[in-house]
């Protein structure tokens, strides 16, 4: 491992960066080095860690607005949340499991690698769209403001939603401002059996698209146990005043009907079944495998599970109603040749979430950009980190 620098403020963070950049030696950037395994190995001799930068420094319950640094765990912050029944929207996973360790996230690193959980399919957006404000330092030691503290912001360019995503490749996170929202009362699941896939995605978007609010709409290949159910199941979920599930429950059994049994789970049944799904439990990857993230249009997930299933026996977890196909199989070059067809073949984009370092380092671990976007995105990193020094190599050789 590269040696590891944790400073303990913004400015002493700032010189780090400063140093780096004035010797051109780059820097592996992460929080409590949780991620490490996802997308491509990063070669630098010195690792800068934001995990002595924590603490909420802002938390307004009555304007749903919270700050932190960027090294907090997301634990601490869900904690000081629930003791007001409010909650981060985007539902952020725990991937502790799925990376093997133990490590809580942190917020910054939730941010930099902008990921969400079921709850990303409504109307509030996935994590990078609850980014109110961040304070970040870019490749060339510049300590840069976006954003504000309040829910109506107006200060010129959207640095947020440039730096959520990036996967520190752009600036070093140092603080963040989210905007948050009240906590349901009580949650339920409406569980269909469906024939096959193409049936299930039909079923979860007959349920997104009824009246009744659906927060979760995701696609089990291989049944749920628990719940006495075999073959693909689809799940919708409701949230709620708990005076108000029962009416819009029996509403949407009523209107799934003819696509299937349905049964329902309530309470921590229904909680516990929504974080298998948010974290990628439900997939059941083993360890070794490697996992991939496909992204595309809900209706062409069947086909593209078809083909993976044929390739290399993929198992396979789809989520936000299909639109989001996990994936987990053999760490091998074929298989990721298998999961980058199936991807083009639908139109949509594929992540290498989690494999060996051998194949991180061998393969593209997302798309190849088309030429204009990545005309764009090279005039964006000259801008940020004109050295190449933040990360060097994580997203794309």
């Amino acid at each position: 491992m590269s040696d590891l620098l944790a400073p303990q403020t913004e400015e002493a963070l700032l010189g780090v960066v400063r140093r780096a950049a004035a010797a051109g030696e780059p820097l592996a950037i992460e929080g409590l080095g949780g991620k490490r395994a996802m997308l491509r190995p990063v070669q630098a001799a010195r690792t800068l860690s934001t995990r002595a930068l924590t603490g909420i420094t802002l938390y307004r319950p009555e304007e749903l607005v919270l700050s932190a640094r960027a090294g907090t765990p997301l634990p601490e912050i869900e904690a000081a949340l629930d003791a007001r029944r409010q909650m981060i929207t985007a539902e952020p996973p725990d991937f502790s499991a799925l990376f093997g360790h133990d490590q809580p996230s942190t917020l910054g690193g939730m941010v930099a690698a902008n990921l969400s959980g079921p709850r990303r399919i409504g109307p509030a957006g996935a994590l990078r769209d609850q980014v109110l404000g961040v304070r970040a330092v870019t490749g060339h030691a510049e300590l840069i403001r976006s954003g504000g503290r309040v829910h109506k912001n107006v200060t010129g360019l959207d640095l947020c939603k440039l730096l959520a995503g990036s996967h520190g490749t752009l600036g070093v996170l140092t603080e963040i401002t989210l905007k948050l929202l009240p906590r349901p009362e009580a949650s339920l699941t409406v569980a269909v059996r469906v024939p096959d896939l193409r049936h299930g995605v039909a079923a979860l978007s007959a349920g997104l698209g009824s009246p009744y609010g659906v927060s979760g709409a995701a696609l089990l290949p291989e049944g749920y146990p628990p719940l006495g159910l075999d073959g693909a199941v689809a799940l919708l979920r409701l949230e709620d005043f708990a005076e108000f599930l029962a009416h819009r429950s029996a509403g949407l059994r009523a209107a799934l009907a003819g696509h299937g049994e349905t049964g329902l789970l309530e309470g921590e049944a229904s909680l516990a079944l929504w974080r298998t799904v948010r974290d990628a439990a439900a997939l059941g990857a083993l360890p070794g495998e490697a996992i991939w993230r496909l992204s595309l249009r809900p209706s062409a997930a069947p086909a593209a599970a078809r083909a993976l299933r044929e390739a290399f026996g993929a198992r396979l977890l789809l989520d936000w109603g299909g639109g989001l196909v996990w994936v987990a199989g053999p760490a091998s070059d074929a298989a990721h040749r298998a999961v980058m067809t199936a991807a083009r073949a639908s139109r949509g984009t594929f992540t290498l979430f989690r494999a060996p370092d051998a194949l991180r380092a061998a393969v593209p671990v997302l798309p190849e950009e088309p030429p204009p976007l990545a005309a764009i995105g090279a005039r964006v990193k000259a801008a940020m980190d004109p050295s190449g020094i933040l990360n060097p190599g994580r997203m794309r050789g």
